[in-house]
């Protein structure tokens, strides 16, 4: 996402390198290639105009510091629109009343239901809510289905009643056995159609008049670009929806609907949606967005997932394990998974300032670790705790019974040795140094 919008950008600033000052006539240059560079990642013309004159007005009304160069200043100045542009600081969820009732709202194959069970598995993970799941989509065929799938695979509860085809007396079904139960939140997933119509935004209406939702989401798939902002404009006229759902912003989109919807509506992206995984719904943060436009990586969201995944108690043990030299087979293969649950391997690479460029043209696989992973269970539990005791005829073993070469194995056990070696060294210092000294990533390029 947004990578052709980085580039165009990064050729943009370049016009002003070796400027000595901002001038009307510079500026000008420059941002007629921001502007040209904005209208094909998608954005709607009139964003674009009232953006880069926005961005003009401001830079030609900035003193240039002898410390600070004018491309430098222009890109603090593009940042800073940006973020405004996106709607300035993340937005939230009221959730204030018992139970709290979340209507969700969009097309068919905006990804409504696998969006609203990556929602209540958000919320049940990192709010410690109880939520309940609504299934109203009563045309499409097996919508609850999916549903109950997804409430199982997240430990969510479903409502479901296959009798009735009222998706309004569903609803307020679902909401009285909230109530009943003891659950806090109400996530209701509604129908969609393949384009707006009367009969969808009567029957979408209906059932907030009748739950009266503390949060209605309009979910929108990025990738329809333009459209995507115009079906946003109809729902809010009709339904003043309180925010938006970016899905699939992890596919071959350009971005112009994040970047255009907020000034559009005036309603704030809450979530975006990052990959097929459950746990693929990030709250949406403007500025950390445009730091990744403009390609200064997100750190701050890249640690965030870190310490969703790893615990602290976990960790002490981990580091002491280090320091006796006792890290094994079994840590190492603990780490991949708990590196595997945090997200797209590419995404999160991205997130580290300058790697997301040198990326662009590579293709990390979510399956990555696979192969590590295939030799790694194909050792036996003392192998895994002690890997000294890896001799040639157990590494010929271990490569038959995982499907790959001994010259694999030999490279895996190598890059564990080292690992451990400079986990050792490091371990309570520089983490930097320890980071340099972790295996690389199939597929990412050498450093």
């Amino acid at each position: 996402m947004f990578e052709n919008l980085s580039e165009r950008l990064e050729r943009s600033f370049k016009l002003l390198k070796g400027e000595g000052k901002i001038t009307e006539i510079n500026v000008a240059e420059t941002l007629k290639d921001v502007r040209r560079a904005l209208l094909d990642a998608d954005v709607n013309f009139k964003v674009a105009k009232q953006f880069t004159d926005t961005v003009k007005q401001k830079a030609l009304g900035k003193n240039v510091l002898t410390s600070v160069k004018p491309g430098q200043l222009m890109v603090k100045i593009v940042h800073d629109e940006l973020t405004q542009l996106m709607g300035g600081q993340a937005g939230e969820l009221k959730l204030s009343s018992r139970p709290s009732v979340i209507l969700m709202a969009g097309l068919n194959g905006a990804g409504k239901t696998t969006l609203s069970g990556k929602l209540a598995l958000l919320l049940k993970n990192k709010k410690s809510r109880k939520p309940l799941l609504v299934a109203c989509d009563v045309y499409r065929p097996a919508a609850i289905d999916q549903l109950q799938v997804l409430g199982e695979q997240i430990g969510v509860e479903v409502y479901v009643n296959r009798e009735e085809k009222d998706p309004v007396k569903i609803a307020l079904e679902g909401v009285h056995e909230a109530k009943a139960k003891g659950y806090d939140t109400v996530i209701v997933d509604t129908a969609g159609r393949l384009a707006v119509d009367e009969e969808l935004m009567n029957e979408i209406a209906a059932i907030k008049a009748a739950v009266q939702p503390d949060d209605t989401l309009f979910v929108v798939d990025a990738m329809t670009g333009q459209d995507a902002v115009n079906t946003a404009k109809e729902f809010n006229d009709r339904l003043d929806f309180e925010g938006v759902v970016l899905t699939k912003l992890d596919g071959d989109t350009r971005g112009g609907a994040a970047l255009s919807i907020r000034n559009v509506v005036d309603k704030p992206i809450l979530f975006v949606g990052t990959g097929e995984k459950m746990e693929a719904l990030d709250v949406f943060h403007p500025e950390r967005m445009a730091d990744r436009i403009l390609g200064m990586g997100d750190i701050v969201s890249l640690v965030e997932k870190a310490q969703e995944q790893f615990d602290e108690q976990e960790a002490l043990k981990l580091q002491r394990k280090i320091r006796k030299n006792q890290f094994d087979f079994n840590d190492f293969l603990n780490q991949i998974q708990q590196i595997k649950k945090m997200g797209n391997l590419k995404d999160l690479a991205s997130m580290i300032p300058g790697v997301g460029k040198a990326l662009k043209d590579v293709d990390i696989d979510d399956d990555a670790f696979k192969g590590i992973e295939a030799i790694i269970l194909s050792m036996t539990p003392a192998e895994r705790h002690r890997p000294e005791i890896l001799n040639q005829s157990r590494k010929l073993r271990i490569a038959k019974g995982s499907g790959t070469s001994l010259q694999e194995v030999n490279r895996l056990v190598k890059q564990f040795e080292q690992t451990r070696k400079m986990m050792k060294l490091v371990s309570g210092n520089n983490m930097s140094k320890l980071m340099a000294g972790m295996p690389k990533i199939p597929g990412m390029p050498k450093r």
